[in-house]
């Protein structure tokens, strides 16, 4: 199971203005709106990829279950402005560690939407229900259940 890694509101992810993430193409996933400038770790895991803008965060559980973060809409146009890592590239961290912090309104001030995707990158190896049954989540809230995929 994946616990939200931000408070917000559950968005379904083929709603937004990105057909990359709405057609889910880097995998399943969901999108929040983000109403708190963090991102906490929704597992035990390793930072496997934060990019150079700190826009986005890779990261990859210790279930191997590898989870793309991306703050944000076009959000790599800030250059890095709004946002404050926490963790880099090779680090560990556990379920509910502060991972990334970020300025809501010096986003939206600069004309970028918040929605947020949250996308299982390796979903093909998995079975994954998606959990909407919540509009306001907090980042101990379950948003999707894995299960390996058996192989015929």
């Amino acid at each position: 199971m994946i616990t939200s890694p931000l408070i917000g509101e559950y968005i379904e992810i083929n709603t937004l203005n990105d057909h990359v993430f709405s057609q889910e193409l880097l995998g399943k996933g969901i999108a929040i709106l983000p109403s708190e400038g963090r991102v906490y770790a929704p597992f035990d895991g390793q930072v496997v990829m934060l990019f150079h803008t700190s826009h986005a965060i890779g990261l990859v559980s210790d279930e191997n279950i590898e989870l793309l973060i991306h703050i944000g809409i076009d959000t790599v146009n800030l250059d890095g402005k709004c946002f404050s890592p926490k963790v880099k590239t090779g680090d560990s961290f556990k379920k509910g560690d502060l991972l990334i912090e970020f300025d809501l309104q010096g986003i939206s001030k600069a004309g970028y939407e918040l929605f947020t995707p949250v996308i299982v990158t390796n979903s093909d190896l998995f079975d994954i229900e998606k959990i909407s049954k919540k509009s306001q989540l907090t980042h101990d809230d379950v948003v999707f259940y894995l299960g390996k995929k058996e192989v015929n």
